[in-house]
Parts: structure tokens; sequence; C-alpha cells
């Protein structure tokens, strides 16, 4: 095989690598916005009086090397104003009707 050919070859391999990455992490933050809005609506957190605070809003120190990716996707739901957090740090539901 030619270099020219390696060459195209292994440019062509490390696009589709990308490609598939960021294809596999747009679904896992599109898996944690659905996982956050169910667990706002089975806690009952609608309002500001009802508003529950969320273990993984912050990112764990320990799990470093893992990717976290409800925080990410909680700052996500917040910027869009789906989610609202509290003064005290506490989160709940703006849009009680929303598919994803």
């Amino acid at each position: 095989m030619s270099e020219t050919t390696e060459l195209i070859l292994g440019i062509a391999a490390l696009i589709v690598v990308i490609t598939l990455t960021r294809k596999y992490h747009a679904w896992r933050i599109k898996r944690a916005y659905i996982f956050i809005i169910d667990d706002l609506r089975n806690k009952g957190a609608v309002s500001a009086h009802s508003a529950v605070d969320l273990p993984y809003a912050k990112r764990n120190l320990l799990k470093m090397g893992m990717r976290q990716h409800h925080p990410q996707a909680l700052d996500h739901l917040i910027m869009e104003n789906i989610v609202a957090k509290t003064e005290d740090g506490h989160y709940y539901l703006v849009q009680k009707n929303i598919s994803l």
C-alpha cells in the first residue's frame, strides 16, 4: 500500500472515531436530560417550594477519569430554562410539559 493511501485511510479512521465519540457523548447527555427531568417529576419538584436537592448535581472528585454527564446536562437544562435552581441549591422543574 502506498504512503498516500495509508495516510488517507488513517485520516478517515480518525474522522470516524471522532464522529462516533461525539455521537456517544450526545446520546449519554440526552439520557441524562431525561433522567433528571423524570427524577424531578417523580419527586414532585415543580415549584420553588417543592424544590429538591440532587446528589448528582455536583461533580464527584472521587470518580476521576469517568465522564459525568449529569452535572453538564443539569447546567444545560438550567440555561434553557427547563429547570431552575433556588438560592439554597435545590432544583425544580419550570416547564412541566417538556418532551425530549
